[in-house]
């Protein structure tokens, strides 16, 4: 079992992003050291704006067609979650190294196993919600009513 520490970007955890090839996947922002560890080792490590990330990932069906098992996501007392991870959550991943070759060359990836939420940032806000805790942080400044609810 591996851990890597980061910040989640783009996270598809409990649910496969489908827009192409259905996967679950979480491209998470690490340290230089890290990404030149993953990079030395013959991982891909993406530029982002925010920093080197690792994209781990894991196809929602197997080569033969049959259902892969989401990834785990977990609170911090590691405590089942079913929840969006918001971009710039810091996240603990598993992943489990593999690689192949084929007619096609040699091939390297990371299993994205699962997912510890160390700090969630939530991925948007209810409609109306801006109002409420606007309220809320005017009446902690001036003393005045605020929505209490």
């Amino acid at each position: 079992m591996a851990l890597v520490d980061g910040v989640a970007y783009w996270a598809n955890i409990t649910t496969p992003n489908v827009r192409f090839k259905p996967v679950y996947s979480i491209n998470l922002v690490v340290d230089q050291e890290i990404a030149k560890d993953f990079k030395m080792r013959g991982f891909r490590v993406k530029q982002m704006n925010e920093g080197p990330a690792l994209v781990i990932k894991r196809n929602a069906q197997t080569a033969n067609g049959k259902e892969n098992p989401p990834p785990k996501l977990v609170d911090e007392d590691r405590t089942p979650v079913d929840i969006t991870v918001g971009n710039g959550s810091k996240v603990r991943v598993q992943y489990r190294e593999w690689e192949t070759t084929n007619a096609y060359g040699d091939f390297k990836g990371l299993d994205l196993q699962a997912v510890q939420i160390l700090e969630l940032v939530q991925d948007g806000i209810a409609d109306g919600d801006e109002f409420v805790e606007a309220a809320r942080i005017e009446a902690k400044i001036d003393g005045t009513p605020g929505n209490n609810d």
